[in-house]
């Protein structure tokens, strides 16, 4: 959700784009299968739709295969819950360039209608999703779980709805830096010269979109005004603390990113991941910018196994699929009502950072003009 929600690989927008153009062209994709969008399964607003549960589980397996896009293995643990997926259900899921981004993602969305390689479900960050659902590409869907996610985390007409988030936070090498930052305005401080990274460009990846919102509320700004986010990133630069390379568990192992601005579940799974390889990486949830996001599901509405993509959000939903992503340090969306009923993996959920407060999330149209103004203002601000 994609090393943005996901840019590990990502690139311009436009070599992406021809990329994807070369690659439909060479294999010379025909037309999805006779099951689409106006299938039974492609019409169902919930499982209930279908005959229940296990009529959807039949039209899946029928269907016997699901296309996502931009799912990351080490990313909230997408690697353990695609292959439990898979064993489940007997369906084999087809992750399309698991480093890619959220932008990515849609564009394969958005260009491939009628193809059988069209995306079947979306994970994106919710500037992506909402890009989504106004170009008409999502079919509303509620899973069983529905009723039970906060009505702050989901779209009243069911297009899509949060399932996994965290906050932004500041990974460290321990071992490489003398004293790790607490802050962004830790950041500034002459002693993390060089040091200093994203793990995208923000107007590709929604944790690098993120960490500019998380710098403004830091900085005076809030969510209708990003601009001190972007001062800050320039200040950054300018003092050479930015290091222009997209962060990853091979970077942060190489040494090359010994600071790396990220969501709280990732630079804790490259903790666990990285203390065989002797690297100390440490990870605090900065004290003034605090910033929670949420990650998103969506059906698409051209998806060619419109039953396998359906099944594919209610096992997410599931207190399974809820609990892998709890082991994958990410904050699943039904996660106070899992502690409720009892479902919930205590001993995962002991591992989260503490926070203080209730998050705060921006409006849909603060989102957007956020994404404008960092879209119009990234470029000079890190040039």
């Amino acid at each position: 959700m994609k090393a943005d929600h996901h840019s590990r690989r990502s690139r311009l927008l436009a070599a992406a784009a021809a990329a994807v153009t070369l690659s439909v062209a060479a294999a010379g994709c025909g037309s999805a299968p006779a099951q689409g969008a106006n299938s039974e399964a492609g019409k169902a607003r919930s499982a209930a739709d279908l005959g229940g549960m296990d009529k959807l589980v039949k039209a899946a397996k029928k269907e016997g295969e699901l296309n996502v896009y931009a799912l990351a293995p080490t990313w909230s643990n997408y690697g353990e819950m695609i292959k439990t997926f898979e064993k489940k259900y007997g369906i084999k899921v087809h992750n399309e360039d698991p480093g890619g981004s959220s932008q990515g993602a849609l564009n394969a969305a958005a260009k491939r209608k009628g193809q059988d390689r069209a995306v079947d479900a979306l994970d994106l960050g919710t500037a992506f999703m909402q890009a989504a659902k106004t170009k008409k590409l999502l079919a509303p869907y509620k899973v069983k779980g529905w009723d039970a996610i906060p009505a702050t985390q989901k779209q009243s007409d069911a297009s899509f709805m949060n399932n996994y988030g965290g906050y932004i936070s500041l990974g460290c090498d321990a071992k490489a830096v003398k004293e790790c930052p607490k802050s962004f305005k830790d950041l500034l401080k002459p002693a993390y010269k060089n040091k200093v990274a994203l793990n995208g460009n923000p107007n590709e990846s929604s944790s690098a979109f993120s960490a500019v919102i998380a710098a403004s509320l830091a900085n005076g700004g809030g969510f209708d005004d990003v601009k001190p986010g972007l001062d800050f990133f320039k200040k950054l630069k300018k003092s050479g603390n930015y290091v222009p390379v997209e962060s990853t568990k091979a970077t942060i192992q190489k040494g090359e990113t010994p600071i790396s601005i990220d969501w709280d579940y990732l630079n804790l799974g490259y903790g666990e991941e990285l203390k065989s390889k002797g690297v100390k990486w440490e990870v605090n949830v900065p004290e003034d910018g605090q910033y929670s996001q949420y990650y998103n599901q969506g059906v698409n509405k051209y998806a060619p196994h419109p039953a396998a993509a359906r099944l594919w959000l209610e096992f997410l939903y599931s207190p399974e699929g809820q609990n892998i992503w709890l082991k994958g340090f990410s904050r699943p969306a039904l996660l106070e009502d899992m502690k409720k009923d009892g479902t919930a993996d205590k001993k995962a959920a002991a591992k989260l950072p503490e926070v203080d407060g209730t998050p705060k999330f921006p409006t849909a149209a603060q989102e957007a003009k956020a994404q404008q103004v960092i879209s119009e203002g990234w470029g000079s601000a890190v040039s």
